[in-house]
Formats: structure tokens, sequence, C-alpha cells
């Protein structure tokens, strides 16, 4: 496939972030337990079927109940990991203490990405979770437009007796990246960079792709680990819907044409957009001017 050069109008804006994901669950009492009790969110709303986790004003998971779905198949496409970004070190080391300590059968392992500090869990459906902090972007090194990252060994333990406060805060965090298994990286290169305007911050080969609006290391990141070959999902538990915040209704619009003109099918109401991606991964892009949208600020580590 030749390259495509973008340019301006191509691109989401700067400003762009992402939203709270939802997840479809087949126990609703128990994932709340999970979210709130040992991650350690707050919950924020529970309505009938619908309940939404996050931290301070911010929803981060929105927990949707479906027992009459089954499991995913196993390798098919779908979420790999929502990664939540905290505001400092301490709240991250309190969060992974929390899960360390109360459901540590949950714990999948930890890595330093020189942009980052991460810890990964697997929630009790079988969701991944990736708990986060951002060194500061003056420390981050781009070669090419390409961002260095790497996957150094971080001893959790370590972590958390050197960061871990007395006094912990909960304070504020983020969905900071969406973190997908498709079926292959070309086919996501084409869809979330030529077509939705992300730019790619890191590629490793034919196995994964990282992208971002803005410079950050990354929003979304899509890989074949586990699901090379994958088609269009079926309904399923697991990833319901992936949420893009946008500046503005009018980037909502640019986006939609944008969209039409390569043949994507897209629902818009004036105020959000939904499409889906090559598998099925249904997402919805909202703006962040709409005041509806004041509890869900636009994501911008």
């Amino acid at each position: 496939m030749p390259a495509v050069t973008l340019t301006a109008k191509d691109l989401l804006a700067a400003d762009t972030g992402m939203g709270a994901v939802t997840l479809r669950v087949g126990n609703l009492d128990a994932m709340i337990a999970y979210y709130r009790d040992i991650v350690t969110l707050e919950l924020q709303s529970h309505d009938g079927p619908v309940a939404v986790l996050g931290r301070g004003h911010v929803p981060l998971v929105i927990l949707h109940h479906a027992p009459e779905l089954a499991a995913a198949e196993p390798r098919s496409a779908g979420l790999y990991h929502t990664a939540i970004l905290f505001d400092t070190q301490a709240d991250l080391a309190a969060a992974v203490y929390s899960i360390g300590t109360k459901s540590p059968g949950t714990f999948t392992g930890s890595a330093d990405h020189l942009v980052s500090q991460a810890f990964y869990f697997t929630d009790p459906e079988g969701n991944g979770i990736e708990l986060y902090w951002d060194r500061d972007r003056t420390q981050w090194s781009w070669t090419h437009g390409q961002v260095e990252m790497a996957s150094l060994y971080l001893d959790p333990n370590a972590f958390i007796s050197e960061h871990m406060s007395q006094e912990p805060s909960a304070g504020h965090a983020i969905v900071g990246h969406v973190h997908l298994s498709v079926g292959d990286v070309a086919s996501a290169r084409e869809f979330y960079v030529n077509r939705l305007g992300f730019e790619a911050t890191a590629n490793f080969g034919p196995s994964a792709l990282f992208v971002s609006a803005g410079g950050y290391h990354h929003h979304m990141a899509m890989n074949t680990w586990e699901s090379s070959g994958s088609g269009k999902r079926r309904l399923a538990l697991g990833l319901g819907e992936i949420s893009i915040i946008v500046p503005t209704t009018d980037d909502i619009g640019a986006l939609g044409e944008r969209m039409t003109h390569y043949g994507v099918d897209t629902r818009h109401d004036g105020q959000t957009l939904n499409f889906d991606d090559p598998w099925a991964n249904r997402i919805l892009v909202r703006a962040a001017d709409h005041t509806n949208a004041a509890a869900d600020p636009v994501a911008t580590p």
C-alpha cells in the first residue's frame, strides 16, 4: 500500500484525548466491586444495568450489564487493555498496592517504558487494565517522528515502597490510552492513521502500531499478539465502546466528512459521531465543547 501524506486538515486536533471505555459485563456487582474496592475508582453512578466509575468528576470505566452474552472467542479482536493515567506516582502506588494486597492474582506484569511506568492487571472477566504514570514530555526521546519506548524491568514492590504516601489523595486520573487487539497492523494503520487522523508514533513491524494526537506517546495502540488474522468481532462480553473526545463540534463535523469520504458508515446526531473499525470495535467521538460533555473533559496528558 503506497504511503499517504497527511496534511493538517487530515489530522485530529492536537487537544484530542480519550474518554471512558464501556465494557459489557456478565456479573455487574462483582465488576463494580473490583473497580471500586480494588482498583480504587469511585462509583459515580449506578442506574439499572449501567454503572459508571472514575475519579472525581471524570468517568473512566462504564460497566454495562449484559448477562445474556457469552464470553469473547479466544484470539478474537477487541480490547487489549484500558490504560488509566494517574497524575502522581503516589496515587499510582496506592492503586497498585490496593490490587496487590486485595487481588494479587489479577496482577500480570509491570514495565518501565521510558516515557512511563506501567503496571498491568486483568479484571475478573478477562479485560486488560494498565495503570500508569507519565514522565514529563521533556524526558521523552523522539527520532524521525517516532517516540522511543522500551519494556524495562520495574519492581512493583520497590515502586510502592518508594512512592506510597501515608495519606493517599485519590487524586486525578484519566483514560490515557486504549490498546486494542486487531487482525493486522496494515489495516489498523489505514483506518486509524489515514482515515481517522491519528499520527503514528511507534511501529513494531507487522505486530503493533502506536498512534496519537498532539505529540503524545500514544492515545491508542493496536497489536496482533493474540489476535493475528482475526476478523470482525461478534457481539460478546468485553469491549462495548471506545470514546474519543475532540475539542469542538467543528472537529466532529470535519471528522464525519472525512470518514464519509472514505466510505466509513457513520452515525451522527450533531454532537457525537459513531462508527466501527474494521474489526467491529465501536468508536464514539464526542466534542468537549458540548455542554453535556462537562462530566468527561478532554483528556490531554
